[in-house]
C-alpha cells in the first residue's frame, strides 16, 4: 500500500469507523451517567436551581485564587493549551471547510499565521505540561498510563497537522494520512478516557451548583 492508497483508506473506511465508535461511545457514556438517576431530595427547597447552577458553571471555569497562587504556571499553561487547541481546531480555514462539507455550517476563519502560531503555542504548552508532570514527584506518582496516553493522542493531531501544512519531513500525502489517522485515534479514545470530560464537565458543574442552590448554599 503506497501513501496515496493509505490516504484513501484513512479518509474512507477508517474515518467512518472512528466516527461511529466516537458517536456510539459518547452516547453510551452519557446514557450510563443518566441511568445513575438522581436521589429524591425530600428536604424543603431553600432556593432555586437554574441560577446557582449557571453561576457555578461560570465561577468554576475560572481558577480560584488558592489554586492560582499554588500553581500559577500550570493554570496558565492549561488555559493556553485549551484555547490554542480550540483555535487550531475550529478557526482554521481548512477545518472550517471540512465542517461545512459535513454539516453545512461555515464561520469566519482566523488568518493562517495566527492559527499557525496557535498550533505552535499549543504544542509548546503540551510539552511543558508533560515536563512539569514528570518533574513533580507527586504528579508523577499520581499519573497513570491513561494520563500519558491522553496527552499523546491530544498532541499527535496538532503535531501531524502542523507538519502536513508545512510539508515537513515526509511527502504531503503521507503526512496528511498520518494527520487524519491521529484524529481518528483521538475520536476512538475520546469516549473511553478522561477526554470525555469535554461533554460532562459543564453538566457536572451545573448539577453541583443547582444542588447547592436548592439547599440555600453558595457553591
Amino acid at each position: 500500500m503506497n501513501s496515496v492508497d493509505f490516504l484513501q483508506w484513512v479518509r474512507g473506511p477508517a474515518f467512518d469507523a472512528a466516527v461511529v465508535i466516537f458517536v456510539l461511545g459518547v452516547i453510551f457514556r452519557l446514557f450510563g451517567i443518566l441511568m445513575l438517576g438522581k436521589k429524591p431530595d425530600l428536604a424543603e427547597p431553600r432556593g432555586g436551581e437554574w441560577g446557582p447552577g449557571l453561576r457555578t458553571v461560570l465561577s468554576r471555569s475560572l481558577p480560584d485564587r488558592g489554586t492560582f497562587r499554588r500553581e500559577p504556571v500550570t493554570v496558565v499553561a492549561g488555559y493556553v493549551f485549551h484555547i490554542g487547541f480550540f483555535i487550531t481546531l475550529f478557526l482554521s480555514a481548512p477545518h472550517i471547510e471540512l465542517f461545512h462539507a459535513w454539516f453545512g455550517l461555515r464561520w469566519p476563519a482566523l488568518p493562517t499565521p495566527l492559527v499557525d502560531a496557535s498550533a505552535v503555542i499549543t504544542l509548546l504548552a503540551l510539552v511543558f505540561l508533560l515536563a512539569y508532570r514528570l518533574a513533580n514527584p507527586v504528579r508523577r506518582f499520581l499519573s497513570g498510563f491513561e494520563d500519558y496516553f491522553v496527552w499523546g493522542v491530544t498532541l499527535l493531531p496538532v503535531l501531524t497537522g502542523y507538519l502536513a501544512y508545512h510539508h515537513l519531513r515526509l511527502p504531503y500525502h503521507a503526512l496528511l494520512a498520518l494527520h487524519i489517522l491521529a484524529v481518528e485515534l483521538l475520536l476512538v479514545a475520546f469516549p473511553f478516557t478522561h477526554l470525555m470530560h469535554t461533554f460532562t464537565l459543564f453538566v457536572a458543574r451545573w448539577y453541583n451548583g443547582a444542588a447547592s442552590g436548592r439547599r440555600g448554599v453558595v457553591s
